[in-house]
């Protein structure tokens, strides 16, 4: 007689353990969960009610009342302007690119050369990646003083950070067997490094900086708020004099600007990448006669004349940023005398309190940020609303809301509701909300539908299909999407302050001013820290989500 046992497999049979769901990971529901609690905290720190809200919205109906119809002011001035922040963008993104290679080279793990050359390579690069622009502008004004030079080189140094470290992901990840080849036949480390990895690497590097130069153009138009040149000059001088008229001329420019250049950068991606049109192949060189001579085709003769063109450019807009030579005569006393003062750093409770008030700022701002573009991105999508009108107007309000720095939503919100935590919470969160929405959108729409047929096929309901089909797929990215929103929103609350929006920008703007360099060196400190230490653990939560 057979044993019940034996007829009834154990739960821990190996069949049937294959056919359990995937126990989903801890660091899934702890994070949501973190950022609940901090939200919940940010609520009574920041004195968030409805009754707030309500009176606030009322507030910004007011000053939007004073706001229209938009003006301009001398068409002329503000020509300029515009123009000058496309020289700062483009200077800073060319003097980073050139940098960079040398850096991302330096800070790939392939990298043969001294030790000591990566470590340096690796901690500029995070030190760099963790100071926003617009800090450096702040100090690189008390260098070169007024003017596009600072903000050219605030561009460039933040920009090493970021750029060169997308730099050195591009080298680790080629393959070895061409450079071990190259090595194997005498061939010099520069010779390898530039017949083997820089030029597989081109493609990527090139969309990667036309990446960068799109939200550096965005940043230089914000530069001006501390002096450091550009349209934010004219924007601040218009609020300050209550001009809001002319402001919301100006941010409307901004706006138009900056979509326009989005678009011409979307184009020249399209160009220059590889396998742009269908059943196209990457081939860098024409057919010649001669076997050992590369030829000329039409992709060739594209990338070699955008080369040039861009490296006029570049010089150009260099010449302008440079364009006041007395002054650099001055830069190697001033930087002595600034860095100088950076020794020893200071540290106080105001600085932990106002890091921590940027922290829960960010924190909060994400949570609602992507509570709402959640909403908005399924409502964007197909999967549950199938409703066209409402896709096409929640995206073009996306793509308007991400033309506009935050910083500028910063600036109206103090003007409507006055200085404080609150304005830089509420500016955060439109970001992180139009932020976190194109993420999102573009994550539901790339979806596999194999799954989603299926569910189909068995009758199951819109609502069955999106809990049982697209959500399991799309929470990998939401999770990931999430922690970049929240990085990304850390660092821009670290400035808001500067123009009273809360955080530790108001205090390192205050030291700064001051010519307290001490206490910006404390700053600075402190700040690099947490974000480097937040980057740690929103790398950890990837690593065990994704």
């Amino acid at each position: 007689m057979m044993s019940t046992t034996l007829e009834r497999p154990s739960a821990e049979a190996p069949g049937r353990r294959r056919d359990r769901p995937p126990r989903p990971s801890a660091a899934t529901i702890a994070i949501p969960l973190a950022y609940l609690a901090v939200t919940v905290f940010a609520i009574w720190w920041l004195d968030i009610r409805p009754a707030v809200l309500l009176s606030g919205l009322e507030d910004i109906a007011r000053l939007l009342q004073r706001m229209v119809p938009p003006t301009t002011g001398d068409p002329g001035n503000l020509l300029s302007l515009a123009i000058e922040t496309l020289w700062i963008a483009i200077a800073g993104t060319g003097i980073a690119t050139i940098l960079s290679v040398f850096l991302g080279a330096a800070a790939s793990r392939h990298f043969t050369g001294p030790r000591v050359i990566a470590w340096l390579a690796r901690g500029l690069i995070i030190v760099t990646r963790a100071i926003p622009s617009l800090v450096f502008a702040l100090i690189l004004v008390r260098i070169v003083g007024l003017g596009p030079l600072a903000g050219g080189l605030a561009i460039a140094f933040h920009s090493i950070g970021m750029i060169g470290k997308m730099f050195a992901d591009v080298f680790e990840e080629l393959g070895p067997a061409p450079r071990d080849a190259i090595r194997s036949v005498g061939a010099t480390r520069a010779q390898n490094f530039v017949a083997t990895t820089l030029s597989r690497a081109l493609p990527s590097m090139t969309s990667i900086v036309l990446y960068r130069l799109d939200i550096n153009i965005r940043a230089s138009a914000v530069l001006g708020l501390v002096g450091a040149g550009g349209l934010g000059l004219a924007l601040q001088t218009a609020i300050g004099s209550l001009d809001y008229r002319r402001a919301l001329g100006i941010i409307l420019v901004i706006v138009l600007l900056l979509l326009a250049l989005e678009a011409l950068a979307y184009v020249a991606q399209r160009a220059l990448s590889e396998h742009a049109g269908e059943h196209s192949a990457a081939q860098l060189y024409g057919r010649e006669k001669r076997a050992g001579s590369p030829g000329w085709n039409r992709s060739r003769v594209l990338r070699v004349g955008s080369g040039i063109a861009v490296g006029l450019v570049f010089l150009v807009s260099l010449g302008q940023v440079l364009a006041d030579p007395p002054r650099l005569a001055q830069i190697w006393d001033n930087t002595v005398r600034v860095l100088g003062g950076f020794f020893p750093p200071t540290f106080s409770p105001a600085i932990a309190y106002g890091i921590l008030e940027s922290v829960i700022m960010a924190f909060s701002a994400t949570a609602f940020g992507v509570v709402i573009g959640l909403v908005i991105a399924v409502l964007s999508t197909r999967h549950l609303i199938r409703f066209e009108p409402i896709a096409l107007a929640l995206r073009g309000l996306m793509v308007l809301l991400r033309g506009v720095p935050d910083i500028i939503f910063a600036l109206l919100f103090v003007a409507a509701l006055g200085l404080g935590p609150f304005a830089g919470f509420l500016a955060l969160t439109i970001s992180c909300t139009a932020l976190a929405a194109k993420f999102f959108t573009d994550a539901l729409v790339r979806v596999d539908p194999a799954p989603l047929r299926a569910l189909e096929a068995t009758g199951a309901t819109r609502l069955q299909v999106f809990v049982s089909g697209v959500w399991p797929q799309f929470v990998p990215s939401f999770i990931g999407n999430s922690l970049f929103t929240s990085d990304l929103a850390l660092r821009e609350s670290a400035v808001l302050g500067i123009v009273g929006a809360g955080g530790i920008g108001f205090l390192l703007d205050e030291s700064v001013a001051t010519l307290h360099y001490d206490v910006t060196a404390g700053i600075l400190i402190a700040l690099v820290v947490v974000v480097v230490a937040l980057e740690a653990v929103a790398g950890w939560a990837r690593r065990k989500v994704i």
